[in-house]
């Protein structure tokens, strides 16, 4: 099944989320960019905090699009090394895409949060949603990361994934939400009647709307 856009699929995630919604301890966490407008459908659903989360794919070099690894803040890396392991990158060649992303990564927070604090997730459940997942190591960078801020759960909540992916983040999060698992996936986008860029502009639109109805604190 395709989704007819970010906000469609952002609707039915949060319908299978049902169990969560009107609950006091819950934030839905969209990574960004892509993940903000389909977090910010689902978090309405559930009547849950929005914010953003920030992640940045570590491409490989000259097929950016393939990702060997994922940052995300707090200093988290995770690397795919099944995907390294067929590269031959030099330790170099990795750390300067690392550095590269890093100082967007910087730049995007800055952007989308300003100078407020990120959600205070201890003793909550974090939902994490992103568009779609193709290799699931931007999603493994987020749930490490969130952990470290001691939510009582990691829930994983996003439209399609490959099955194996899909599987693979049961052993990190404490729940994975996938409505698609096609085995022939190819490309989150594929799976998307309409599916542009997301703009900055865009992401912080969306959050000061979530903020104006329901702040996170």
């Amino acid at each position: 099944m395709r989704f007819e856009d970010r906000e469609t699929a952002g609707r039915q995630l949060g319908q299978a989320l049902g169990e969560y919604a009107g609950r006091s301890d819950v934030t839905v966490l969209g990574l960004a960019r892509g993940g903000v407008p389909v977090a910010a459908q689902a978090a309405e659903a559930l009547k849950a905090p929005l914010d953003v989360f920030v992640v940045r794919k570590l491409g490989v070099p000259g097929h950016e699009e393939l990702a060997m690894g994922a940052i995300a803040s707090g200093g988290i890396r995770v690397m795919n090394d099944e995907v390294l392991g067929h590269l031959g990158l030099s330790p170099e060649a990795i750390e300067e895409v690392a550095r590269r992303e890093s100082a967007e990564l910087e730049r995007r927070e800055r952007l989308f949060r300003g100078h407020r604090p990120a959600a205070a997730l201890q003793g909550r459940i974090a939902i994490l949603v992103d568009d779609g997942l193709a290799t699931g190591a931007s999603m493994k960078a987020a749930v490490r990361a969130v952990r470290g801020a001691e939510p009582t759960a990691v829930v994983v909540a996003v439209p399609v994934a490959p099955p194996d992916v899909s599987r693979e983040l049961e052993a990190h999060a404490d729940r994975v939400v996938c409505l698609e698992t096609p085995q022939w996936f190819q490309a989150v986008g594929a799976w998307y009647e309409e599916f542009p860029q997301v703009a900055d502009e865009e992401v912080r639109g969306i959050l000061a709307r979530a903020r104006a109805r329901r702040p996170v604190r």
